[in-house]
């Protein structure tokens, strides 16, 4: 019987069951909480996890999607742990909105905070329910009984598979606190670096991405974008492109315009005959590039005091500011955004790699006119995500197409110089410094953070580009702050040292310039950044060394810890200094409730050519448990180079009418040339301790600790983002 995730919630007769919890240092260990962890609040039946076949195949399903962070290899490392199975027992079913529990986005590092926990719990209650309904068909004690292979097995040698242990609803119950987990010390699956589901296929040639994905009888899409969002079509000719070979449908309904071809290089030929047909007035809307941030500190602004108080006392001592900027940069995804729909018998099923099916699926019910339970969308992994790119428009677009095209799977994949001017870019931000030093330590903290938000993620139809085009177009969201203590344009502003007398604001500017969404760390990025750089420039002021000054403001001991393990890896008391050569460090936990890293890097810098070149890199982590220690350190390494690329290269461009940073060679991003010699992530583990955030903790250390070592290296402090070649340049030719 296959039981849809609707039915499964609105079940009735489910059976509430609790247990009495053996006492701490017993073979299973529990760990007391006011309610269900992680996403067991949300979706609080077990079943909804987890569900075991008669043929005792175990499926595991999560809300959550595969990014390319390893998350699915992790959360089933869990669930075999708790359950006692090996990996190949399970089968994992991510983010699908007719299959999986509704966990919201992927976004901010919450995979294994949310949905880790979830499974977690919830395996280790389904394992306890097995060993109860064993113990009841035996007619023995549960605590003479133990999981095996899928079976409950006696002391006697009896067993039971969990297969035959499961009929009816045995596991359609609510979970309940503190569910009896396997003590840290008996892990056998959990802490090992198992290698990742998702590798082989994408090293193979195999159908990693949704790209890749191709249906029977599927036909292809392009569409054709205004040159700019304010644009206005004057005229369109859609006569020569409609007679191409190939060409199914025309559509034309606004400023929304697509066309379909039986195949895709046929779609691309008559997308660009209709393109040369449209004739648009483009008025100059851009402010001009070099006024931007200027732009930001004069545009009104919503200003809350989110640490500290507004009053804060007159400084004395050593005043200092500084002033940092970060530009818009795109998410710079390598496979441009693509999804694929088909519509049939009144039903939309959309593949996407959007990172949050469940909100997608509501918008484009709305944008279609559809109910939501029949709009059906299939998270399928992308070619770069990063944050919220395009993926949710270009599964707009599909859904578009396939509505006015019934019966033929619709694959629409961008152009690169449409996912370049088209994906929501991460927003341009200034960030303020002022401190003030006596006797070596810091007396007084004052920062301002200008940026627009960091979300306009669909939640509603307005929230997709191709529904805003139509000629009836759905007005967007209108833009917001995120609320701590995840925060947005001020996530990470508030500094993790203990400062007296501080003082943070968030001013929150809705107006937006550029269209804007999440880009990965979102606003902890910059705020980072523009901390840790100014906390170097503190301790030089105070003739202090930038560790130990940074040791000295810091209380927490796992933060104390990171520091010093990546300061004692790096060599940094053993440093060998040479003309233009430097090192530095950073630190940050990210979110402040999430994982903590520390990174040290050494650079040398190319006067001439303006050019930094980074040599080695060590970073210390601690994500709490460690679930799967190479996984840790693949979203470390990952993002230091990507963290390197955004602060040495990426910069949006445009002109007085239009974005003009469309491709590679006007976008560049950082290449093999430049990556570090080597990279060294120390991974600490603390078994039983919460699985923290990993994924974008190390974006915003790994800036300023380049900075740092920039500033190290030249003497010369460097505020603003890109430190690209002619910036570099410039700054040493005018010091």
């Amino acid at each position: 019987m296959r039981l849809s995730r609707r039915k499964v919630l609105t079940g009735a007769g489910a059976l509430i069951v609790s247990f009495t919890l053996r006492p701490l240092g017993a073979q299973e260990v529990s760990k007391a909480m006011p309610g269900p962890p992680g996403s067991l609040a949300k979706s609080p039946l077990l079943d909804a996890w987890i569900r075991i076949g008669a043929d005792g195949r175990i499926t595991v399903f999560t809300g959550k999607a595969e990014l390319g962070q390893g998350v699915a290899t992790a959360l089933q490392q869990i669930a075999a742990e708790q359950l006692m199975v090996g990996m190949s027992a399970i089968d994992m079913v991510t983010a699908d909105t007719e299959r999986t529990p509704d966990e919201g986005y992927t976004a901010g590092s919450n995979s294994m905070k949310d949905s880790g926990s979830a499974i977690q719990h919830a395996a280790a209650q389904v394992r306890a329910l097995l060993i109860a309904q064993a113990a009841e068909r035996l007619g023995l004690a549960p605590e003479t009984l133990h999981p095996e292979g899928g079976a409950v097995v006696s002391n006697d040698g009896r067993h039971i598979g969990y297969g035959d242990l499961v009929a009816g609803e045995t596991l359609h119950v609510r979970a309940t606190p503190g569910a009896p987990l396997k003590n840290t010390a008996a892990h056998v699956v959990m802490g090992l670096s198992i290698t990742r589901l998702d590798i082989p296929r994408k090293v193979t040639g195999g159908e990693a991405y949704v790209h890749d994905l191709r249906l029977p009888g599927m036909v292809h899409a392009r569409t054709v974008r205004p040159p700019a969002l304010d644009a206005r079509l004057k005229t369109l000719d859609p006569a020569a492109a409609s007679r191409m070979p190939g060409v199914l449908k025309i559509l034309h309904d606004g400023r929304y315009i697509a066309v379909v071809a039986a195949g895709e290089y046929q779609a691309i030929k008559a997308m660009r005959a209709l393109a040369g047909s449209a004739v648009w007035d483009v008025p100059e809307g851009f402010v001009p590039q070099a006024d931007i941030h200027e732009l930001l500190l004069r545009l009104p602004s919503q200003d809350s005091v989110i640490e500290g108080d507004a009053r804060l006392p007159a400084p004395s001592g050593n005043l200092i500011e500084a002033t940092y900027r970060r530009p818009y940069q795109l998410h710079g995804s390598i496979g441009p955004s693509c999804a694929v729909a088909l519509f049939e018998a009144g039903k939309l099923t959309v593949w996407t790699h959007s990172q949050g099916v469940y909100p997608l699926r509501g918008a484009i019910a709305e944008m279609l006119g559809l109910s939501p339970d029949r709009v059906h969308c299939i998270h399928h992994e992308g070619a770069g995500c990063y944050g919220h790119n395009g993926a949710d428009d270009a599964a707009a677009d599909a859904a578009l197409i396939a509505h006015a095209l019934p019966g033929r799977p619709v694959r629409v994949q961008w152009m690169r110089e449409e996912e370049h001017a088209w994906e929501p870019f991460g927003p341009a931000m200034v960030a303020r410094a002022r401190a003030t030093l006596q006797a070596g330590r810091v007396a007084s903290w004052q920062y301002d953070v200008w940026s627009n938000t960091h979300s306009t993620r669909p939640g509603r139809a307005g929230d997709l580009l191709p529904a805003r085009l139509l000629a009836s177009p759905f007005t967007p969201t209108a833009p917001k702050p995120l609320p701590l203590p995840d925060g947005g344009g001020d996530r990470n502003a508030i500094p993790g040292y203990a400062f007296p007398n501080v003082r943070v604001t968030h001013h929150f500017i809705a107006e937006m310039p550029l269209r804007v969404s999440a880009l990965r760390a979102l606003g902890a990025y910059t705020n980072v950044f523009a901390i840790e750089s100014f906390m170097d420039e503190l301790a030089l002021a105070a003739r202090i060394d930038a560790v130990e000054f940074r040791l000295a403001h810091l209380e927490d001991p796992r933060a104390r810890n990171v520091v010093r393990m990546a300061a004692q890896r790096f060599g940094w008391d053993r440093f060998a200094r040479r003309r233009d050569h430097g090192r530095g460090l950073a630190f940050a936990r990210y979110k402040n409730h999430a994982a903590y890293c520390a990174v040290a890097m050494e650079v040398d810098v190319e006067r001439e050519a303006g050019e930094v070149r980074v040599g080695r890199v060590v970073a210390a982590v601690d994500s709490g448990e460690a679930v799967n220690p190479d996984g840790i350190r693949n979203q470390i390494e990952g993002g230091i180079v990507q963290s390197l690329s955004w602060t040495l290269f990426e910069a949006v461009t445009w002109d007085a009418r239009r974005i003009t940073s469309r491709n590679w060679g006007r976008y560049p991003i950082l290449r093999f040339g430049h990556v570090p010699q080597s990279v060294e992530v120390q991974v600490i583990d603390r078994p039983g301790q919460p699985f923290l955030g990993t994924g974008e903790a190390a974006q915003g250390p790994a800036a300023a600790a380049l900075a740092n070592a920039v500033g190290d290296a030249v003497r010369l402090r460097m505020r603003d983002i890109p430190l690209d070649r002619a910036r570099m340049r410039a700054a040493l030719a005018a010091a």
